[in-house]
């Protein structure tokens, strides 16, 4: 069975996995998204035996409530690799566009974009909305000159920050990058406007708990520890194959 809210909304997910454990599944698979949310309720379900795997959200502390594994990405590490992306192609300075600051994933995104550049980039925050993403963009590489690299944290802000590097015609000027999948970033990187984007596999965060919970009900079988499905790298290279694999809802 699979139950989600219809919009992001944390009181009706924790109604959604209150009921799920009320129904004593042989297994639960969880989306973690707010470990003051739904740490209480995935304690309640392991200490009722009922086998937890968390996946996309919350790897780094779903442990401390009995989850038996996570299947995701590491943010943290994600970001660090795609610094160390950037540095192989040249860039010697960078920015991080943070299009929600305090959100924990989005953070660890920059965290480790930072750190792998090693003092030689910087967070640019800003807020959702795309007029104002594109304008400080605009305003930050104005003020300083020699930063030749970007990465954006998502779509929402990939898209508007494309957009005023196109109006400028400066694509081929600086080294762009996001994390996460659209149609208009893989059209972006086909074309080679845009040089690489993260892509943390979600088909493989779906597909591989069930599998795992099944053969943990069978034959109590499990992994020995986290299955990490990201950071995976879709290039003007692979594009055309990832658009094919999106539209079947796979990529």
């Amino acid at each position: 069975m699979y139950r989600a809210p219809s919009t992001f909304d944390m009181a009706k997910m924790q109604q959604l996995v209150e009921a799920a454990v009320a129904s004593n599944p042989d297994g639960l698979i969880v989306s973690f998204t707010d470990e003051d949310a739904l740490g209480r309720i995935v304690q309640k379900a392991t200490n009722n035996g009922i086998p937890v795997i968390t996946i996309n959200s919350g790897g780094d502390v779903a442990r401390k409530y009995g989850a038996r594994l996570h299947v995701g990405q590491s943010e943290y590490e994600a970001g660090k690799q795609a610094a160390e992306r950037m540095q192989e192609m040249g860039v010697k300075k960078a920015v991080c566009v943070n299009h929600e600051q305090g959100n924990q994933g989005l953070d660890q995104r920059c965290d480790g974009f930072l750190k792998g550049f090693d003092g030689n980039a910087e967070q640019l925050a800003t807020t959702y909305d795309p007029t104002a993403i594109r304008n400080a963009v605009v305003a930050y590489l104005n003020e300083h000159k020699d930063v030749r690299g970007i990465l954006t944290l998502g779509t929402l802000a990939a898209e508007p920050m494309l957009q005023a590097m196109r109006e400028q015609g400066a694509t081929d000027m600086f080294t762009l990058a996001t994390f996460d999948l659209s149609p208009g970033i893989l059209q972006a990187l086909e074309k080679g406007d845009m040089d690489f984007a993260i892509d943390q596999q979600q088909y493989l965060q779906g597909y591989l708990p069930v599998m795992f919970l099944d053969q943990y009900a069978k034959h109590g079988l499990l992994p020995a520890g986290d299955v990490p499905t990201g950071p995976g790298f879709v290039t003007q290279e692979n594009a055309a194959q990832v658009i094919k694999l999106s539209q079947q809802g796979i990529r």
